[in-house]
């Protein structure tokens, strides 16, 4: 069986977006594939080096993948700082990766332009940080964005490089996964064609319904339509898709009608929009805030993580230590 992985930084809550694209694939993966999940607390250092409270995020996001349905029993979920053995490799493949490659990655270079009083070391080797987290259960697939696409090739180049300059054929070679499944792209409140923690337009999967409410009545709109049968705007589609994954199809059909015959009052629109997300999301916030506020579920999945993350991890670094030379008198 192949293996994937995937990670999520500890620095933001899963919203709408996330639960209909990335998670219900995730759903499909831990049936299919030998499935590790982990949350990146190591990389998040890179941008926030001094978390306010780093521990509670990582909380809060273990949280909210149990509370989406990632079972611990079928798929492996850790935290990232739980396996040393990640740091330990991290170190062997920094002594073969040289800084002229790692100054050309598309992502050193936005970041250096974003914070421009934080470039450190984490961030120049933030994509040899990711190949030791992908290569060290010898994963093949591992599901990006396009955005770290290069990361993923860059990894593929330094395991190819570990295995060429010792002779073996020890790594595997991974390759973004681009998993086919039927996936609804979830558009932004602000109007945008994607709903991001980072945008600042998504509705979070433990918003409370004021806020919720509140986020919803801001949706962009249009100026309303003055001819019948015009067709929607791009703010108006992006409401109807909306309604679409949360409303019964009676709820949308009705408004895609009144604003078919320009009868349309957008404050009845999103006050419905936002009563049919909070019936959504009001289940999954309360499994989220249950499994949050149980420290002993979450010791249990965090030691069944850090085991079974650590015995593969283990066998990996014992295997490159010989390889290199490293040997015990």
């Amino acid at each position: 069986m192949e293996t994937v992985l995937s990670g999520i930084r500890p620095t933001g809550n899963l919203h709408l977006g996330n639960y209909f694209g990335a998670m219900r694939n995730f759903l499909k993966m831990q049936d299919q594939y030998n499935c590790y999940f982990f949350i990146a607390d190591w990389h998040s250092l890179t941008t926030h080096p001094t978390p306010g409270d780093i521990h509670k995020n990582i909380r809060q996001v273990l949280a909210e993948y149990l509370a989406c349905g990632i079972d611990p029993e079928k798929a492996t979920l850790y935290v990232q700082s739980d396996v040393p053995e990640i740091a330990e490799l991290y170190l062997l493949l920094n002594m073969n990766a040289y800084i002229g490659e790692l100054e050309r990655t598309t992502t050193f270079k936005d970041k250096i332009r974003k914070q421009p009083d934080n470039v450190n070391a984490g961030l120049l080797t933030y994509p040899v940080l990711q190949t030791a987290d992908i290569i060290i259960h010898k994963a093949t697939k591992v599901p990006v964005g396009k955005d770290q696409e290069q990361h993923v090739e860059m990894a593929r180049h330094f395991a190819r490089r570990f295995n060429q300059m010792y002779n073996n054929d020890y790594f595997p070679e991974p390759h973004p996964f681009d998993f086919t499944g039927e996936l609804i792209k979830i558009p932004g409140l602000d109007g945008s064609g994607k709903m991001g923690k980072s945008e600042g337009n998504a509705v979070n999967l433990a918003d409370s319904d004021k806020d919720i409410l509140k986020k919803v009545s801001k949706a962009k709109t249009d100026s309303g339509p003055t001819v019948p049968n015009t067709p929607p705007t791009e703010e108006i589609k992006n409401l109807f898709t909306l309604f679409s994954v949360v409303s019964s199809p009676d709820t949308l059909a009705f408004y895609k009608e009144q604003y078919a015959n320009c009868s349309i009052r957008y404050g009845d629109m999103k006050k419905q929009l936002a009563e049919d997300i909070i019936a959504f999301v009001k289940p999954i916030r309360e499994k989220i805030e249950d499994i949050y506020n149980n420290d002993a579920y979450l010791a249990k999945v965090t030691k069944m993580g850090r085991e079974k993350a650590r015995e593969s991890a283990s066998k990996t670094l014992k295997d490159v230590r010989e390889i290199i030379g490293f040997r015990s008198f």
